[in-house]
Formats: C-alpha cells, sequence, structure tokens
C-alpha cells in the first residue's frame, strides 16, 4: 500500500521513479547532476522565487499573502503594533471561525472580532465574519494561487493541492511579514509522495491522509521537510479530493506541502471565477526528492485513527475483525498519554460483538468540503441514524457550500436522516462544540484527535475519546445507527454532483480594504483585550528552577496550553497564563510564579532572597565557584523539561505563556516540530537539548539549573553550553542550542521579538 524509500529517488518526467544516478543514465543516456534535479523540483522553484537572499542554502522568504483567525490574530496585530506597524504591507485575511460562539466567556470574543474589524479598516485588511468559512476554506475559495506562498498563524495551513505552498507558523512569524521582514528557514528537504493507481468506491481522502500519516509520523520520515505530490495517481483525484489529503499534511510534522496540477485544479479557479490565479505545476524532467513515498491508492481501505493521535492508524475492518485487541492496545497507550489521570476503557463500546460510537462528525478545514458532504448524504438519504445516544452533526467548511448544498438538496437529505447541519466553524477541531459526553466515542472527518482536545479535562475526571475518520465512513456508521461501519459495505450510487461557487456571499458580507489603510479609524478594543507585559533583555547569567517534567513520549501543544475554553482568553497574555499546563500539570503555573517573584525582585532592586528564601542556598552554592555572581548580572526563571514538545498547533501561546509566567527556557531531547521551537525563540526563552536519556536526567523537578555567561554564549555562538545542577555540589551538564540565525540570537538577546524590533 505505501513504500517509504531508504534513501533519494530520482523522478524522470513526472512518471517513473528510479533510484539511482546509474539506473538514470542507463535511460536517458548520461548520468545526472544530483545538485541541478534538486532544483528541478516544484518546492525548489518556488521557494527561489520568493527568496530575498542570494543564497539557496539560508533563505529569507516573503509571502505573498497572510491569514489568521480569532484565536491569532489579536495578539499578532497587538504585537505588530508595539512593534512599529503603520499598516498591512501585504494582504492579510483576518477570520472569524474559532471563537465564533460569542455567548462564551460574556462580550469577549465578539470583542475580539469587533478589534479585527477596526484593525482590518485601520491598516489595510480583510475581515470574514463569524459563520462565513473556516480560515482555510476561505483561502482555498480567494486567496490561494498558483506558485504563490501564503503564511499562516495556524498549524494546517496547507494549500498545496491548489499549487500554493503554505506554511502554518506561530504568530510571531506573521509578525516579521506585517514588518517587511522575511521568514529566515534553511532550504528544506523535499520528500516526492507518489501517488499510483486510483481510490476504490467508498473511499475518501481522509482515508488516504491517514495511511500517509500512519506511515510517516513515527519514523519522522518528512519531519521539516516539504512533501511534493507527484505521479499518475493525482491525475485520478478531483480538487476536493486532493484538497483533502493535503490539509492533513500537517500531522506528518511536515513543514509545507505542494501538488502538480493539471486541468481539474484550473477548473476549480474557474468556478471560484480566479482563473488568472491558476498556474501549471510540475517537476522538471529530471528531478531528485531526498525521499520518496510511494503510494498505491488502489489498495487504501477505510482508515480510522484510534485516540489519541492521528498516526495511530488501523483499517476499519481490521478494527472490527480484532476488535478486544485493538481497543485493548488503545487503553494501553493510553496509559502514557493519560498518566493514569482516569480510569480509561472501551470494553463498553462493544455492543454485540461491534463497536458502538455515540457521535459522528463531519467538519472544518478537512472535512467541510462540498464532495464530502455530498457523499456523506449519498450514504445516508433514506436511512436514519435512529433515537439511542448516537448524535450526526455536519458543518460545512463555508457559506458558499452550506448554500449550494441547501440549493441542491444535501441539507434536506441529511436533516431527513437525523442529521444536524451547522454554520462553518473550527470549534468541533478543539473542544468548543459537538464535545463528546464523558467517556463517549466519536469518530470526526477533522484534523486532530489528541487527548485533552475535545472537551476531555481529565483533572475533573472527564475523558472523551476521538477517533478520525473519512466522512463517507462516519456516514455510513450514522446510517448504520453508530455501529462502525466502512462506506466500501455499503452499495450507494453516488451522484458526483457538480459546485457552483455564489461570489455574491462574500462580496456582500465580507471587509475588503483592498490594501488601502485607513489611519483615522480607531481600534475598537474589548476590557479581555490587553498589551504584553514587559520582558526583560537575556541576563548576563542564568538561574532556571525545573518547574514541570513531562515525559510522553511527545508533548502536543494543546497539553501546553488547552484549547477549548481557553480560546476566549488568548487576547489577554496573563489570563490565558493561568491555564498553561493545566491539563498536564495543574502545579506548573503556581510554581512558576513563585520563582518569577525572586526576578521580580532582582527589577526592582531587591534581594531575591525576600521572595524566594530557598533561593539562598543555591546562591551560597554558586558562589563557591561563581562569587562574582550578583543580583546586577543574574536572571531568574522557570524552565520546563519535555522530551519531544510541541506536536500540532501552532499556537504560539504554547510558548508565550510560559514567557509570562517567568519561564526562559525549555529543555527537550528534542522539539517536535519547527514551528514551536521558532514560537519559543521568538518569546525569548532558550531552546536547550539535552542528549541525556529523559529517565535518566541528571536534574529534576524542583532543581536549578546554573547556566554561567549565558549571553556571552548565544554572543559567541557557542555550541556546548555549560550549565549546573545546583545541588550538594556544583554537578555540571551540557546543554545545546542547535542551529540559530543572527537574528534569532539577536531576539534571544532582546529578551523577546517585541524587544528586538523596539531597539
Amino acid at each position: 500500500m505505501i513504500r517509504l524509500y531508504d534513501a533519494g529517488a530520482y523522478l524522470l518526467n513526472g512518471k517513473e521513479i528510479v533510484e539511482s544516478a546509474e539506473e538514470v543514465k542507463a535511460k536517458i543516456g548520461t548520468v545526472p547532476d544530483q545538485r541541478e534535479a534538486t532544483r528541478q523540483t516544484m518546492a525548489y522553484n518556488i521557494l527561489e522565487a520568493h527568496n530575498t537572499s542570494d543564497n539557496m542554502e539560508q533563505l529569507q522568504i516573503k509571502f505573498d499573502k497572510l491569514t489568521s483567525h480569532d484565536i491569532t490574530f489579536v495578539g499578532i496585530i497587538q504585537t505588530a503594533r508595539a512593534s512599529g506597524l503603520e499598516r498591512f504591507p501585504i494582504p492579510y485575511v483576518l477570520t472569524n471561525c474559532h471563537n465564533s460562539l460569542c455567548a462564551v466567556g460574556g462580550t469577549i470574543n465578539e470583542d475580539d472580532h469587533m478589534f479585527g474589524l477596526t484593525c482590518a479598516k485601520k491598516y489595510g485588511g480583510v475581515y470574514v465574519p463569524p459563520h462565513q468559512a473556516v480560515i482555510h476554506q476561505f483561502a482555498r475559495e480567494m486567496l490561494a494561487g498558483g506558485g504563490k506562498m501564503i503564511l499562516g498563524s495556524d498549524s494546517h495551513t496547507r494549500y498545496g493541492a491548489l499549487g500554493t505552498m503554505a506554511m502554518g507558523e506561530g504568530g510571531p512569524e506573521l509578525v516579521k511579514q506585517l514588518l517587511n521582514k522575511t521568514y529566515d528557514i534553511k532550504m528544506p528537504q523535499v520528500v516526492g509522495i507518489y501517488l499510483d493507481g486510483e481510490p476504490m468506491k467508498g473511499v475518501g481522502p481522509q482515508d488516504v491522509a491517514l495511511a500517509i500519516i500512519g506511515a510517516t509520523f513515527k519514523n519522522g520520515y518528512v519531519n521539516n521537510k516539504v512533501m511534493e505530490f507527484v505521479g499518475p495517481g493525482v491525475d485520478k483525484l478531483s480538487a476536493d479530493f486532493r484538497i483533502g489529503i493535503d490539509v492533513m499534511t500537517t500531522e506528518t510534522t511536515c513543514l509545507s506541502s505542494i501538488w502538480k496540477t493539471d486541468e481539474k485544479i484550473k477548473e476549480f479557479y474557474e468556478i471560484h471565477g480566479r482563473v488568472n490565479d491558476y498556474k501549471e505545476l510540475n517537476p522538471g524532467a529530471v528531478a531528485y526528492y531526498d525521499g520518496m513515498v510511494y503510494v498505491n491508492l488502489s489498495e487504501i481501505k477505510p482508515m480510522i485513527a484510534m485516540p489519541f493521535h492521528p498516526s495511530n492508524v488501523y483499517t476499519i475492518d481490521e478494527v472490527n475483525a480484532n476488535l478486544k485487541d485493538i481497543l485493548h492496545d488503545v487503553e494501553k497507550k493510553a496509559l502514557v498519554s493519560l498518566d493514569g489521570a482516569v480510569d480509561y476503557s472501551l470494553q463498553d463500546k462493544i455492543v454485540d460483538g461491534k463497536l458502538y460510537v455515540d457521535q459522528g462528525l463531519i467538519a472544518g478545514c478537512a472535512g467541510g468540503g462540498f464532495e464530502n458532504i455530498c457523499a456523506a448524504a449519498d450514504i445516508i438519504k433514506g436511512r436514519y441514524i435512529g433515537s439511542d445516544a448516537f448524535t450526526f452533526s455536519v458543518y460545512p467548511a463555508s457559506t458558499p457550500i452550506y448554500m449550494e448544498l441547501v440549493k441542491n438538496g444535501v441539507v434536506a437529505d441529511l436533516m431527513e436522516a437525523g442529521t444536524i447541519v451547522k454554520t462553518a466553524f473550527c470549534g468541533p477541531c478543539f473542544g468548543a462544540g459537538d464535545t463528546p459526553a464523558n467517556n463517549a466515542f466519536s469518530i470526526r472527518h477533522s484534523t486532530r484527535n489528541f487527548p485533552n482536545r475535545e472537551g476531555s479535562k481529565l483533572q475533573s475526571g472527564q475523558i472523551a475519546s476521538v477517533a478520525l475518520m473519512d466522512a463517507r465512513s462516519i456516514a455510513a456508521t450514522a446510517a448504520n445507527k453508530g455501529f462502525l461501519t466502512p462506506a466500501t459495505d455499503m452499495d450507494v450510487e453516488y451522484k458526483g454532483q457538480k459546485y457552483h461557487f455564489d461570489e455574491k456571499i462574500y462580496a456582500n458580507r465580507v471587509f475588503d480594504s483592498k490594501g488601502v489603510a485607513d489611519p483615522s479609524v480607531e481600534i475598537q478594543f474589548g476590557p479581555n483585550i490587553k498589551d504584553w507585559p514587559a520582558m526583560a533583555a537575556l541576563p548576563e547569567n542564568l538561574l532556571l528552577k525545573v518547574v514541570s517534567e513531562i515525559h510522553d513520549p511527545v508533548t502536543t501543544t494543546d497539553e501546553l496550553i488547552p484549547s477549548g475554553e481557553t480560546s476566549s482568553y488568548r487576547s489577554n497574555p496573563l489570563g490565558l497564563a493561568e491555564f498553561a499546563l493545566s491539563r498536564k500539570d495543574p502545579a506548573y503555573v503556581g510554581r512558576a510564579k513563585e520563582v518569577q517573584k525572586a526576578q521580580k525582585a532582582i527589577e526592582e532592586g531587591r534581594c531575591p532572597v525576600e521572595e524566594l528564601e530557598e533561593v539562598k542556598p543555591v546562591m551560597e552554592m554558586i558562589h563557591t565557584k561563581y562569587p562574582d555572581i550578583d543580583r546586577e548580572n543574574l536572571g531568574i526563571g522557570s524552565t520546563i523539561f519535555a522530551v519531544k514538545p510541541g506536536d500540532g498547533s501552532a499556537r504560539e501561546q504554547a510558548a508565550s505563556c510560559q514567557k509570562v509566567l517567568g519561564g526562559w527556557a525549555n529543555i527537550a531531547n528534542e522539539y517536535a516540530t519547527k514551528r514551536y521551537r521558532s514560537n519559543l525563540i521568538n518569546w525569548g526563552m532558550l531552546p536547550f537539548l539535552t542528549e541525556e536519556d529523559d529517565k535518566n536526567l541528571s536534574f529534576k523537578n524542583g532543581d536549578y539549573i546554573f547556566v554561567p555567561e549565558i549571553r556571552k554564549v548565544i554572543e559567541e555562538k557557542v555550541a556546548d553550553v555549560k550549565a549546573y545542577v545546583v545541588g550538594d555540589e556544583l554537578k555540571e551538564i551540557t546543554l545545546k542550542l542547535g542551529d540559530m540565525t543572527d537574528a534569532e540570537r539577536e531576539i534571544i538577546l532582546k529578551g523577546c521579538l517585541i524587544n528586538y524590533y523596539r531597539g
């Protein structure tokens, strides 16, 4: 079904995989220049066109457009304002698809929306009101363009199927673009995703996506690389099908994606009235890829990603055939993910030898597309979901899609079967809509199924299990009244209805400044919208207290700062920080605040021991080797250890919440994504690495780590950082910082990106 090549490979004429230069020579008569062949990928050419440096090894990218939603745009604009923003220099679209439920938290969600509208007017942006479209569907319909690059403050910023190279990053990276700065990265490796064959009837894009995620996530095969989709199988897929696969590439931890384009993608642009934005993209005659993934679409069956990760994949047939064993395996994995916080079992979901599901849901940027919902309606038409616990909800990804589904009768077919059809909203993806009941099992065509994401609160004894599936098999399960069923078991005639886009829906409702700023507009602030607190520059020497240890194999951003009800507080840095690690380590905030008291004493010219008595023996031990350390040259802050933090969301708050609580660093064996590490740096936090086994660390929770001459270390680009665990003696350890650009080092020295731009 899927094969990962052990090394790089060549692609000849976009059709044939060849593993060695000698084989290429045998076919074309000459030995290929591997360096030149790497330049024949679509990714290389798009990156080259957007690189402002004279060095293709160290890229400085200027994007064509930016996009954010209402969880992220307030913080981004506040950061940019504090750094000197005068106008948006490129198109910047502010969608309102996350905090759409304005009854949550009083007025604060709608206050954020009005902030966004007034900023779009003042700085020259685009404002998409709540319920009009989820961020990525609007971008597909109105922003994408062949050969273009888009940066978004959401991890699922992926428009590669439309020929647009898009990346999801933390807010500070968008701030840099708003201030006419660049996105600085090393030239990423490019991995070919060679699609062959054609999906069988009943198999949808989520099935293909989950199969690819299952094959590539755990081994890091595409981590921080660009996935380039090629091969004859691409031609067999509709635009919507490609989009459905593409949006899920985020869950492989790749950097970005790009697909070859053809007449089907041209038709997509024609339908949306933007045919001039289409560009044909293909790799060159001899293109070299740093890795290759062969995918036989014909062999992929309906898939399910069991709790609690999109890579925990099985075929639905496997689950049904080995139900008790697979559920038991999920329960064992849950012991790690949930750390024994709740008693967790799925055995009661077995009813008459079948898996009973409590909830089905098709939603958001992954599931809410036109073809997915039409196919679901074809399956469930004339059937009924029943009157037991099972519920079924569908969220079209945009109002234009919703309108067409109303016109062509799909909404009527769904509602007659007992489905609830709702407006465009991302809430179900992060725990703010259709939250399952305690101990319920939910199947979803959405983006991810991490623990603590869709409503679980382990500290309150609440747990919900979420599995990912394709819309077709979710509809088949709904038609079977909640018993897990692959769509391939259903004898269905798929109508293949044609989509008609109504451009008037956006023209009559979306505010578009056309890039014209109006400085006279007063920004509308709500009482929850707060400025960032002042942040100190990096001190000469640093004393860190470890205030949390996380030994899970991977820590998601949802565990670092929970989603769901916390989303409403993301315009309030200190208010949101109260939720940091609340579902993983509830004592973290209190511990961090205690350490922060010592730093505040230093900043006020007082002795830190006045606020934190336990620092006294620590300082005495440090003085045995470093007698000149005092409050004039020392900073005190907190740090956390996690094995592999940062999988999942691009939300910068996973880092900024630690920073405003006095955090100065993270220590990890590795960072799950580039975007989380970038967020740490942009908030002035040291992204330390340790090579010590996480179970045999030389430090533990509550320990103090002294890092002498840390400013000098950063200034002189020292690779290995000498530090000491302070106890009955000074025990020397080595930390590493990894590769950092000169700009990143300066940001760390200044204390955060805001300080860096203030000068």
